[in-house]
């Protein structure tokens, strides 16, 4: 039977004081348009922490300090599966630049559900919810 590729993503809910980091999805993307944390793909012989540290630096163009983690998020999208790995994060260092992303916004954690989020990030966003940093 054939088996679905899943993918190793992780992804940052980065705090700037007290809003988080949200950013939209270019019309070119898969899930155009939907909202997500930002983040990438896992490389060979990379460490989760170290990924998700390069990828908001080389797509958000700042650095951020992990402050913990949230369960892992598991999505089939149909043509592959997701695996969304989580971190909590403080802003560092840098200002925004988006290299991939259409948009991004600083919200306060009541506003995330008014976003149309891409599916994987939803049990995530439900989790931030309740979760007290």
């Amino acid at each position: 039977m054939f088996q679905k590729k899943q993918i190793d993503v992780t992804c940052a809910i980065v705090y700037f004081n007290n809003k988080i980091l949200v950013t939209q999805r270019s019309d070119k993307m898969k899930l155009p348009l939907k909202w997500e944390f930002p983040g990438g793909k896992l490389e060979d012989g990379e460490t989760k922490e170290d990924c998700i540290k390069r990828e908001i630096l080389e797509e958000i163009n700042i650095e951020i300090e992990i402050v913990g983690t949230l369960t892992n998020s598991l999505f089939d999208y149909g043509s592959f599966k997701v695996n969304l790995i989580p971190f909590i994060a403080n802003y560092k260092d840098g200002s925004i630049k988006l290299s991939e992303h259409k948009d991004f916004k600083l919200v306060h954690k009541e506003q995330l559900l008014d976003l149309d989020w891409a599916e994987a990030d939803l049990p995530i966003v439900r989790e931030l919810l309740n979760y007290n940093l």
